[in-house]
């Protein structure tokens, strides 16, 4: 891992994907164990799963299970993660055919229950920053409420200079705060990967915090043995 200087100061991060598989666990991870090193109470917060069971472990769900892990705080399995959805669908899809809907005041409310416990909340998405919880509201709205600030892991593949320089221009539009930017190679045979990680440098509004090198092995494994992501304080 190479670790690059960060602006995080806020108790709350939202991390958020160019697309999916782009790495948010792993960087989810690797963050909550940096802030744990440096002596810090921190707890990972899933909002919204899909592909997960509510009565097993850990929802039967990786992502839960690996924020977990990588946590110092314990706290109830509803506060770390309010919704659990079986179909590994869009979350809005996924309430539809439970019968149910996803409520940003409930999920503010098990927020600032963790927070109260702990020192950093990092709170990862589902998808991208777009991807709609209900008929009228997505992502960035919950962002906007819980006031988080947003850490983009860019997937380094082809094409992801586009999607990162429209995550980033969402992030722009809608009055978020920027934290910064994390490059996690999930493709080590992309073409010119240091010219495009220095397009992206260049053309990104926040700062790199991070690079996530490519490596064979299980990803939670890596987020495990590379916990020092940020320089946090």
């Amino acid at each position: 891992m190479t670790s690059h200087q960060s602006p995080v100061t806020s108790p709350g991060l939202f991390v958020t994907g160019t697309d999916t598989g782009a790495g948010k666990t792993l960087i989810a991870s690797a963050l909550l164990r940096a802030f744990t090193l440096s002596g810090l109470r921190a707890i990972g917060m899933k909002p919204v799963a899909t592909g997960c069971y509510v009565d097993a472990h850990n929802r039967a769900n990786e992502d839960i299970a690996a924020l977990i892990a990588a946590s110092n705080v314990r706290a109830p399995i509803d506060l770390v993660n309010p919704y659990c959805f079986e179909p590994a669908i869009a979350p809005h899809l996924a309430a539809q055919q439970a019968g149910s809907s996803i409520s940003l005041t409930r999920i503010r409310d098990c927020y600032l229950s963790l927070a109260s416990l702990a020192d950093r909340v990092v709170v990862e998405g589902a998808g991208g920053l777009l991807v709609p919880l209900s008929p009228r509201e997505d992502w960035s709205d919950l962002v906007r409420l819980l006031d988080l600030s947003v850490v983009l892991v860019v997937g380094m593949r082809l094409g992801c200079l586009n999607h990162a320089l429209l995550t980033a221009e969402v992030i722009r539009s809608h009055g978020l705060p920027f934290a910064g930017w994390v490059a996690n190679r999930i493709d080590s045979a992309m073409p010119f990967f240091e010219d495009n990680l220095e397009t992206l440098r260049r053309k990104l509004p926040a700062p790199l915090i991070g690079i996530m090198p490519f490596a064979p092995d299980d990803a939670r494994a890596r987020a495990a043995m590379n916990p020092g992501l940020l320089a946090v304080r």
